[in-house]
């Protein structure tokens, strides 16, 4: 496993180290670990929707697959039994 130092603002070590008083880390390298995860996902999930807007301005829907998405819809939520 790689290991990564970094150097942060006093303010900022205060605020993990709080963290992981309060019991919602173990240490400071847990909550890292997970906010760079975290970060990592967000990115990754903004390239896919850049991807699938890109897809939709390339082809736009067409408004017979406008109109049968519309109609699945209405027929998924009527099918709730709520």
């Amino acid at each position: 496993m790689t290991q990564l130092v970094a150097r942060i603002p006093d303010e900022v070590a205060r605020a993990l180290d709080d963290l992981v008083a309060s019991g919602a880390f173990a240490t400071r390298s847990d909550a890292v670990r997970e906010a760079l995860l975290e970060l990592l996902d967000r990115h990754r999930r903004g390239e896919t929707a850049r991807r699938i807007v890109e897809g939709y301005r390339r082809r736009p829907q067409s408004e017979d697959e406008i109109e049968w998405a519309e109609a699945a819809t209405v027929a998924m939520i009527a099918d709730e039994p709520w």
